[in-house]
């Protein structure tokens, strides 16, 4: 059965670099997760499933480029496999803390096929930064014609 991750939830990264992952998420995850950088400047985590599904994407990057293999590459190589211990944590690489630019205070956000890890800071200042607004979201959905309500 696949599950849809859903949710905000804040946590800490405490000093061994462990983070908890929320149970909710975990019952679609798994036992062995995958961690990776982002388009975004945060971390996905993906279920084996998905991170499965992930690699079969880059796969249709055209390889036979410097350009096209440093691409695959910058996804693969910041790649890592993690096992959740007892309680429900992972431990998170200094080179992907450093890339997301994580630090103490975290946010998981389920994005429906993964979940995300941002710095709490960035995340809170998101939305107002890009400047978007209800308004705004509320005048995307009328133009893509869609009936959430």
């Amino acid at each position: 059965m696949v599950y849809s991750m859903t949710g905000e939830f804040r946590h800490n990264i405490d000093s061994k670099g462990r983070l908890i992952v929320p149970s909710k998420l975990r019952d679609a995850l798994g036992s062995k997760i995958y961690v990776t950088i982002s388009v975004d400047k945060c971390l996905n985590i993906y279920s084996t499933e998905e991170f499965e599904k992930f690699t079969e994407k880059l796969e249709q990057i055209d390889t036979s480029t410097e350009r096209g293999r440093m691409i695959k590459r910058y996804f693969l190589a910041n790649a890592t496999d993690c096992e959740l211990d007892a309680q429900g944590r992972i431990i998170i690489p200094n080179n992907l803390k450093e890339y997301a630019g994580l630090s103490k205070e975290v946010v998981i956000v389920g994005s429906k096929e993964k979940a995300e890890i941002w710095d709490s800071a960035v995340y809170d200042s998101m939305y107002v930064e890009n400047g978007l607004t209800q308004e705004d979201i509320n005048k995307e959905i009328e133009q893509l014609g869609l009936q959430l309500f």
